[in-house]
């Protein structure tokens, strides 16, 4: 298994996929040999100096701890990251949008973490263990970290990490849920999250049913008029951010806190609770 490069850089940038592509070798995507460091260094574009957010050392120690923590079920560590990882890196969704970012973080900063979760498991029709090319600048549902930001952003509700970690607990549900696109509703969100804390419903095959529904049901009902959610303050949000260069580091055994957001009405979430559970009885699960 790979180590980190020689050369990490003190402070995250910007990589585009096109730069990448050269470090995306045969002998790391097998994680047999990572890239020196100092090569990648010169592709990149650097962020502002003056902004706090960049540093790369609270990051180096949350994949660190992690590979330590998990070493014997590495899936277990989505659900521990995440949170972690959004509270760490405090971005606006526009930042977050940005794959450069997460290409940088991936490849120069920590390309040991994404061998460690994500190298695959020998089969007896792939018997080659190797690392998918999206976990290092893929989309956001597959790449390594952004899947983990994206998740625990879309999740949260208000300040309150908890519901992140059920939904990164199951594997398949993070890639189903982002992949489809059903989350930039609260309400929608923590109604999943409700069904999946649960046990209504188990695993990406269900979700992946019930999402088709969400949606087609989704065309003819507005889910905003089903369960309203309250107006979002953005200065909480930039307040948090710019809260950054004073927050000590998150703590490794209880939830860091969000931003001091407006938790979604516990009415909206039942309601559409309930609405899911009916369309899931006529979802179209494979297999059922």
């Amino acid at each position: 298994m790979i180590t980190q490069p020689d050369h990490v850089p003190e402070r995250l940038a910007l990589l585009p996929a096109s730069a990448a592509d050269r470090f995306l070798t045969e002998q790391l995507l097998k994680a047999e040999q990572v890239h020196g460091g100092i090569d990648l260094a010169k592709v990149v574009e650097p962020l502002p100096e003056d902004d706090a957010r960049w540093a790369v050392d609270p990051i180096r120690s949350l994949v660190e701890d992690a590979m330590f923590e998990f070493r014997d079920d590495r899936t277990r560590a989505d659900a521990w990251l995440a949170p972690r990882l959004h509270a760490t890196l405090r971005l606006m969704r526009r930042e977050a949008a940005d794959k450069r970012l997460w290409t940088h973080l991936a490849l120069a900063v920590a390309p040991d973490y994404v061998a460690w979760r994500h190298l695959s498991e020998p089969t007896t029709k792939n018997p080659e263990r190797r690392i998918a090319p999206e976990r290092f600048r893929g989309p956001a549902d597959r790449q390594c970290f952004s899947r983990l930001w994206w998740a625990a952003e879309l999740f949260r509700n208000g300040a309150d990490y908890e519901p992140v970690e059920v939904a990164c607990g199951k594997q398949d549900v993070i890639h189903t849920l982002l992949r489809q696109g059903l989350l930039d509703h609260r309400p929608t969100a923590q109604a999943l999250v409700r069904l999946l804390k649960g046990g209504k419903i188990t695993g990406g095959r269900e979700f992946n049913g019930l999402g088709v529904a969400i949606n087609a049901a989704g065309a003819t009902l507005v889910y905003d008029v089903l369960a309203p959610d309250v107006p979002k303050d953005p200065t909480r949000l930039r307040d948090w951010i710019a809260e950054a260069e004073m927050a000590p580091p998150v703590s490794r055994h209880v939830l860091p806190e969000g931003p001091d957001e407006d938790p979604v009405p516990e009415e909206s979430v039942a309601a559409l609770t309930d609405y899911f559970l009916e369309l899931f009885e006529t979802a179209p699960v494979r297999g059922r």
